[in-house]
C-alpha cells in the first residue's frame, strides 16, 4: 500500500477492519466526552490513540473558537496525524462536537501493535501521512510567522518547518485583514513568531519551535541506545529504517531537517523506481515515516558537539544544549556542507539574497528576476532548473571549463539545451552589491567583469565535511573525512579506526557522492553496528 501517495478522501471510506478495532479494545480503555469538551490542546503530546465509536470531534479554529473546516471524525475513525509516531505535540485543539465515546489506546502500547500488525499499521500511516500533507498544503496550524521575509531569524524558523513539512501559516506585516492585524499587534508590528492565540516565541530558533512541537528527546535522555545515528541525510535515514526494523533502539540526531544536502534537490531523476523523479524531500519523508513505524527515534534540531567513549565501552555525545546522549554504537551519517565563498558582504547577505538551497521557499525571492547559482555538481544543475520555472533567467557559474567531471550526463545536456539557463565556463563571482539585501553581482569570466542584477545568489560548491567532533575518535583524510575499512584497522567497511563508531555517505573518506550509494552504505552499516552494539 503506498503511504504517502493515498488520498484522504478515500481513506474516510475504508474503515478499521472489525479484528484490529479488536486488537486496539485489548490494549485501549472506554472514554465519553460531553459536547464542547476540549479532547486535545495546543501543545498537548500525542500520547494517545483515539478511535471514535459514537459520536463528533471537530478541529476548533483557536482564535474564534469555532469550527475550523468542515471535515468532522465521527464513528469508525481515529484522531491524529504523521506527528504522533515521533510523539510530537497537537497544533490545533480537539473538541467534541456532540456527546462522544471513544477508546483510548496508549501510544507506546499501540505503535508496538502496529508493529505486530502490518495491515494496521499500513492503513493508520496512510491516514496520518495523508492528514500532515494536508495540513502542510493548506497552512492549517496554530504556528503563525509574522513577517517571515522581512527577518532571518523567522526565515530561519520558516526553512525548518517547510523541510521537515511542518504545517504553519505566513502572515505579512503589511497585511489589512482582521487576523493579520491581530497578530501584527500581538507581534508588537515587528517580525515574529507565534504559538496558538497568544505566545510570541521571543528569539526565535529553529530549536525553540520544535521543543513547542515535542521534537526534542528530553522524556528519553536517560535511555542507552542500541545505535546512536548522528545526520538525517538519506544513508542516516535508511540507517534509521534498517535499525527499527531489526528491532535496535535507535536514535537519529539531525541539526537541520531530515534529508540533509538532499532534501533541497527539487528533483531527483536518477533515483532507481522513480521514472519521472522524486525532489529529494519527498524521498527522504517516506524513509522517515518507515523509520519511525519500525520505532526509530528523531531528535530535531539537535547538534552533536562532543564525543567522548566511557569505560564501560558506551560512547556518549555531548548536544548543543550540553544534553549527553550514550548508545552502544555510533554512526556518523553527517554528510558534508557547502563552503563560503571568500567575498566581501557574503555573511552580510545570507538570508537576504545568499541561499544555500533551492526550494519553494527560496525561488520565490527570484519570482521576475534572475538568478545565479554556483557549482559544476548535480545539486547546482538540478537547482538550476528548478529556479528556471520562477525566474526571468538563471545564471549557472562553473569554474571549469566543463561540467562532464562533475555532472550526470543527462543533467548537464539538458542545461546546456535549455534556453532559460546561460552556463558561464571559467568563471567566478568577485563582488556582491546591495544595501539590506542582494541587489546585484560582479562576475569575473574570460571575457572581463560582467554585472548582474539578481536578488538570488545559490550557492552550491565544494564539499566540507562534519567531523570536527569526532577528531581524536576517528582517523580523517587530510580534508576531514572519515576513514573506513582496512585503511582504518575497521572490521568492517563502514568501521573507523575505533570500533563501534562507524561511517557511511559522503562524510566517507572515498565514499561515492550520490543519493543512492549512501542509502545503500546506510543500510548495509547496520549489521555491523548491530554485531558490536549486542557483542
Amino acid at each position: 500500500m503506498e503511504s504517502i501517495g493515498a488520498d484522504l478522501e478515500t481513506m474516510k471510506r475504508v474503515p478499521l477492519a472489525d479484528k484490529h478495532v479488536a486488537m486496539i479494545r485489548e490494549i485501549a480503555s472506554e472514554r465519553s466526552y460531553a459536547a464542547g469538551d476540549v479532547i486535545a490542546e495546543v501543545g498537548d503530546p500525542m500520547d494517545e490513540f483515539l478511535y471514535v465509536l459514537e459520536g463528533e470531534i471537530e478541529i476548533a479554529d483557536p482564535y474564534s473558537g469555532e469550527r475550523m473546516i468542515e471535515s468532522t471524525l465521527g464513528p469508525t475513525q481515529f484522531m491524529g496525524e504523521i506527528g504522533f509516531l515521533n510523539e510530537g505535540a497537537w497544533t490545533l485543539p480537539m473538541r467534541a462536537a456532540q456527546d462522544t465515546r471513544v477508546i483510548a489506546a496508549p501510544r507506546e502500547e499501540m505503535l508496538a501493535l502496529m508493529r505486530r500488525v502490518p495491515e494496521l499499521s499500513d492503513h493508520v500511516i496512510t491516514v496520518y501521512a495523508a492528514r500532515r500533507r494536508r495540513m502542510f498544503e493548506e497552512s492549517r496550524s496554530s504556528i503563525k510567522l509574522v513577517g517571515a521575509d522581512r527577518d532571518a531569524a523567522v526565515q530561519r524558523v520558516e526553512s525548518f518547518l517547510r523541510r521537515n513539512r511542518l504545517p504553519y501559516q505566513s502572515f505579512d506585516l503589511d497585511a489589512s485583514d482582521r487576523e493579520s492585524v491581530a497578530l501584527c499587534t500581538l507581534a508588537d508590528h515587528t517580525p515574529a513568531v507565534i504559538f496558538n492565540k497568544d505566545e510570541v516565541i521571543e528569539n526565535p530558533t529553529p530549536g525553540k519551535v520544535a521543543r513547542r512541537l515535542g521534537l526534542d528527546i528530553d522524556s528519553c535522555r536517560e535511555t542507552v541506545y542500541d545505535v546512536l545515528i548522528v545526520g538525517g541525510g538519506p544513508g542516516g535515514v535508511a540507517a534509521a529504517v534498517y535499525a527499527g526494523a531489526e528491532g535496535l533502539c535507535a536514535l537519529l540526531v539531525e541539526d537541520t531537517a531530515i534529508g540533509g544536502q538532499a532534501g533541497t534537490s527539487s528533483r531527483i531523476e536518477n533515483y532507481m523506481g522513480f521514472p519521472t523523479g522524486i525532489s529529494g524531500a519527498d524521498l527522504v519523508y517516506r524513509g522517515e515515516i518507515q523509520a519511525l513505524k519500525f520505532g526509530t527515534r528523531f531528535a530535531m534540531p539537535r547538534r552533536v558537539e562532543g564525543l567522548e567513549k566511557r569505560e564501560d565501552g558506551l560512547f556518549c555525545v555531548t548536544l548543543d544544549d550540553g544534553a549527553q546522549v550514550c548508545a552502544k554504537a555510533v554512526v556518523v551519517g553527517t554528510g558534508v556542507q557547502y563552503r563560503r565563498l571568500p567575498l566581501d558582504r557574503l555573511v552580510e547577505f545570507e538570508g537576504a539574497g545568499v541561499y544555500y538551497a533551492a526550494t519553494d521557499m527560496e525561488a520565490r525571492f527570484c519570482k521576475g528576476c534572475d538568478a545565479v547559482v554556483i557549482g559544476g555538481g548535480n545539486s547546482a544543475g538540478q537547482a538550476a532548473m528548478f529556479l528556471s520555472r520562477s525566474a526571468n533567467h538563471v545564471h549557472l557559474v562553473v569554474r571549469g571549463d566543463s561540467l562532464a567531471t562533475s555532472m550526470s550526463d543527462y543533467l548537464s545536456r539538458r542545461l546546456e539545451s535549455d534556453s532559460a539557463i546561460t552556463i558561464h565556463y571559467e568563471t567566478e563571482v568577485s563582488a556582491l552589491h546591495g544595501e539590506d539585501h542582494l541587489e546585484s553581482l560582479t562576475l569575473n569570466g574570460p571575457d572581463g567583469e560582467t554585472r548582474i542584477d539578481t536578488n538570488g545568489l545559490f550557492v552550491m560548491i565544494g564539499a566540507a565535511p562534519n567531523t570536527e567532533w569526532l577528531k581524536g575518535h576517528a582517523m580523517l583524510d587530510e580534508r576531514g573525512f572519515v576513514i573506513t575499512g582496512e585503511n582504518a584497522g575497521g572490521c568492517s567497511q563502514f568501521e573507523t579506526s575505533t570500533p563501534g563508531i562507524f561511517a557511511i555517505g559522503d562524510v566517507r573518506s572515498g565514499s561515492v557522492k550520490r543519493v543512492a550509494s549512501a542509502v545503500g552504505e546506510g543500510s548495509v552499516v547496520i549489521s555491523a553496528a548491530w554485531a558490536h552494539a549486542m557483542a
